[in-house]
């Protein structure tokens, strides 16, 4: 259940679910879950694994739990701020952190989005909110997944690395001839392995299939993006 009106997860939700290689008996959370797409979608791809999603408005975390209670899904979601930082919540930390971050933060970038919209698209305290919370929810060796949009590919490179790296990044691109759109990127805290540059994932080809195999297969929960 999300919204009827306002920001409804897609497909972006659905591609950071299966980047995650999450085992039975770790422990992940999710900033800024929203209705909790991801961790559902979670809750049925990794089974065992313990699912913490944090959201600050109120009316998403109340889907959100009423999302897991429906789904019989182990999901705890908690009312809170990422920019109040992960100290805030008095957890221990992660063995994975992930998030789609709102996709901007300078308010004249783009055309000023529907209010049921603006929480999920604007970051009010900058991307480096978002990062600063993940490295410090995650613990030594943790792993670090995040879905953006592929122009901020260099800043997450430059926010992440000071206490992060072994960084693999899978571009996303509408289609095989046009340039990524989206990234999916991987972090490890404390690793020190080269940067990995992964073949694309390609959402669409020119025949009348909605997606290509590969993307359908991962929308269908039928195939997974592992880094």
């Amino acid at each position: 259940m999300q919204p009827e009106r306002g920001y409804r997860a897609g497909m972006d939700a659905a591609l950071l679910a299966a980047a995650v290689e999450a085992r039975p008996g770790e422990r992940l959370i999710e900033a800024g879950c929203g209705a909790g797409a991801v961790l559902m979608q979670l809750a049925k791809r990794r089974p065992g694994v313990s699912l913490t999603g944090l959201e600050r408005e109120a009316d998403a975390a109340g889907l959100a739990r009423w999302n897991a209670t429906m789904n019989s899904a182990p999901a705890e979601i908690i009312s809170g701020d990422v920019s109040a930082g992960f100290r805030a919540l008095e957890l221990d930390r992660f063995d994975w952190s992930v998030s789609n971050p709102p996709f901007f933060d300078d308010a004249n970038a783009l055309r000023a989005p529907a209010e049921g919209k603006r929480a999920a698209w604007m970051a009010d305290d900058g991307l480096k909110a978002w990062t600063d919370f993940l490295l410090a929810a995650t613990k030594d060796g943790g792993r670090i997944v995040v879905i953006h949009r592929a122009d901020r590919l260099a800043d997450l490179l430059a926010l992440l690395g000071a206490k992060a790296g072994s960084f693999a990044i899978r571009p996303v691109q509408p289609h095989a001839d046009e340039a990524a759109k989206r990234v999916l990127f991987q972090a490890v805290r404390g690793g020190k392995a080269p940067l990995r540059l992964l073949p694309p994932l390609i959402l669409h080809d020119r025949s009348d299939a909605k997606h290509t195999a590969e993307a359908e297969a991962i929308l269908r929960g039928e195939a997974s993006l592992f880094f």
